[in-house]
């Protein structure tokens, strides 16, 4: 009996795991289809947004108004002027500051002239002793030596009409002078040298008469004892440092009572027209076709940042040559010849003689 229990529980339950056994694999087989659409569908999506290319972002499109760039250096109108001694000397007086206007002719600075004025004064009193002394000359020769009297009084006029100008424009400086004072030593100078001009013509048409004799040994004297006086005043000269040209004194380096030399490097005073500043720009040999007379351009420096200044090109240099500027950053290759380019900048600007600027040519 126990043994048909047994047998019928057996059969039973492996008639259950049989019935079971199905629908298990059923279940499993559902569980493997759901995971694998699953999978399908996100392996599509991930098929899909890999086929499709990247957004990109836009690029900026930086707008270029030029077609060539050169370095440069800034420069008054008429250049730097650098002026120095002729001699060796102490300074004995400045008579200018930077920033002065100063115009030409002007004296700057005086070295001690002691000497020189000794000299001058002796030269003039022996040539005038030689002119009286001599009795021995030649009556065809009269109108000459007429001519020649005349020239050097009024060489002599003119040289104290110009130390008259140049103590009236040192009183006005320092505030003893009057602009009136001051317009009639110039005026006293502009005459003199005006009567300079005129006797220095009637003494050539009065040598280049036809059948005009020789100088003889007496004229000869007299002529030369007034060459030692051009000699003399000429020493003189070279003991003030004048202005070649209207224009501001941008640096002074001379100071009272130091030696000076000449010397080509060290200038005691530099000087320059600022009503228009310009630029000297030094364009690469690769790039001189594009640059014509009159073309616009503006420069920038790194002192004012984010300003352009505008101005024309009005000069070209009519040969390359090897450049001036130094390079600033890396290096620039030696063989590179360049143009030298000038650019005078539009109205008044805040740029300083010797800046270092970057030209652009539109």
């Amino acid at each position: 009996m126990q043994l048909k229990v047994s047998a019928a529980a057996s059969a039973e339950t492996g008639t259950t795991r049989r019935s079971k056994g199905p629908m298990r694999n059923i279940l499993i087989a559902a569980a493997v289809l759901g995971f694998g659409a699953a999978g399908a569908y996100m392996f599509k999506d991930q098929i899909g947004l890999a086929g499709k290319a990247p957004a990109r972002k836009a690029e900026a499109v930086v707008a270029v108004d030029w077609i060539a760039a050169a370095p440069g250096r800034v420069e008054p109108k008429s250049g730097e002027i650098r002026l120095g001694a002729s001699v060796l000397g102490r300074v004995a007086e400045v008579l200018v500051k930077v920033d002065d206007e100063v115009e030409e002719g002007e004296l700057l600075v005086r070295l001690d002239d002691e000497e020189a004025r000794a000299r001058l004064a002796a030269a003039e009193a022996e040539a005038l002793a030689r002119r009286k002394d001599q009795k021995d000359l030649q009556s065809s020769r009269e109108e000459v030596r007429d001519a020649e009297d005349a020239v050097y009084n009024a060489e002599r006029a003119v040289t104290g009409a110009r130390f008259e100008l140049d103590y009236a424009i040192a009183a006005k400086r320092a505030g003893s002078g009057s602009k009136q004072e001051l317009a009639s030593a110039r005026k006293r100078l502009r005459d003199a040298e005006e009567r300079l001009r005129k006797e220095r013509l009637a003494f050539v048409k009065a040598q280049s008469k036809p059948g005009l004799a020789s100088p003889n040994r007496a004229e000869s004297v007299v002529s030369a004892g007034r060459a030692d006086v051009t000699i003399a005043e000429a020493l003189l000269e070279k003991t003030r440092i004048r202005a070649s040209s209207q224009g501001r004194v941008l640096q002074m380096n001379a100071k009272a009572g130091e030696i000076v030399a000449p010397s080509a490097e060290q200038a005691l005073a530099v000087i320059g027209d600022m009503s228009v500043v310009k630029v000297k720009a030094e364009v690469d040999e690769s790039d001189i076709a594009k640059i014509k007379l009159g073309q616009r351009a503006y420069v920038r420096s790194i002192s004012f940042p984010g300003k352009e200044f505008q101005g024309r090109v009005t000069k070209l240099a009519p040969s390359v040559a090897a450049p001036k500027i130094g390079p600033r950053g890396p290096r620039r290759a030696n063989d590179v010849d360049v143009l030298e380019v000038t650019i005078d900048l539009d109205g008044e600007v805040p740029l300083l003689p010797g800046m270092r600027v970057d030209a652009f040519f539109r």
